[in-house]
């Protein structure tokens, strides 16, 4: 098989086309078809077969040197003027090289001179400044270091600054205090919010879970609102009856106030579709909502001022 034959044997093997060939490779396509039917006397000249057959052999997966020596024989051989005419090129670049290299050369000896006199020129002028400052300096006269020189000045500059750094420490004291005061008074004011904790999970089909309200406050109001319907039944722990019946979205938001009671149990028929909402504080389930049917009891902790 000629390396034409197996060149394009590997091209369609690869399915690669003609076109896209010549843009992998950025050779023209007419060259291509040469090389694959054997035409080197197609290409522009004989020193770019071997470049050519190369750039192919790479873009189709072949490797290019063992191709090369594999069909060595078929590949057309760089003609001895090619050679030759390389030679005498590198021959006229070597012959010029010294000229250009002597012309160099004869500028630097001229480069020196020219910063040495630069260099001259600068020291003697940094030399007559200097002379010219030494002169104009006048003799400083020394003081006797045991003359002591007395400013009343001084004495009632430094006890005004005593006095005004003794009064600024003082307000500053005055001015923490207040703040203090300020901070303490603002941190009593505030009341504690409400926060619902689980107090025990409960278990089973029918789990019976145990939440606390902490810092309930004087008043209690529940909120129970649905998307769908809900089966609810709200009790104190006397058996007190508060609610109930369904908790549609027609019914929703649905308010009861539980006030004054110290513990009260939810019946939820529904969970995932009521929400509870105790003092704007939202209950989430102890027990996953999609156990549908749940009871929860709510131990009511009031404010430590509400229980004195």
């Amino acid at each position: 098989m000629e390396i034409g034959a197996r060149l394009k044997e590997a091209r369609l093997s690869k399915d690669i086309s003609l076109e896209s060939l010549q843009e992998t490779t950025k050779i023209q396509k007419r060259y291509l078809l040469a090389i694959e039917e054997g035409n080197f006397q197609i290409l522009p000249g004989k020193f770019y077969a071997r470049a050519f057959i190369k750039e192919y052999a790479t873009a189709v997966g072949l490797d290019p040197d063992e191709l090369l020596v594999e069909y060595k024989e078929e590949i057309p051989k760089t003609e001895e003027n090619d050679t030759e005419q390389y030679t005498r090129i590198q021959r006229s670049r070597k012959e010029n090289n010294p000229t250009k290299n002597s012309s160099i050369f004869s500028i630097i000896p001229t480069i020196i001179v020219i910063l040495l006199v630069i260099g001259i020129i600068f020291a003697a002028w940094f030399f007559i400044q200097k002379t010219a400052s030494d002169d104009k300096t006048e003799p400083v006269e020394q003081k006797d270091d045991n003359e002591i020189i007395y400013n009343p000045d001084d004495n009632d500059s430094q006890t005004e600054d005593s006095s005004n750094t003794e009064e600024s420490t003082t307000n500053d004291a005055a001015n923490e205090e207040k703040t203090d005061e300020t901070n303490q008074d603002e941190l009593e004011s505030e009341d504690p919010k409400p926060k619902l904790t689980v107090v025990e999970k409960g278990t089973g089909n029918r789990p019976e879970s145990t939440l606390a309200l902490e810092n309930a406050g004087e008043e209690v109001k529940v909120t129970f609102e649905s998307d769908g319907e809900s089966w609810l039944d709200v009790k104190n722990e006397d058996g007190k009856p508060y609610y109930s019946g369904m908790v549609t979205s027609e019914k929703s938001p649905l308010e009861i106030d539980i006030s004054g009671e110290d513990r009260v149990r939810f019946n939820v028929g529904k969970a995932p579709e009521l929400d509870i909402t105790i003092n704007g504080v939202e209950l989430e389930y102890p027990v996953n909502p999609e156990i549908v049917s749940q009871y929860i009891w709510i131990n009511i902790n009031k404010t430590p001022e509400q229980q004195s």
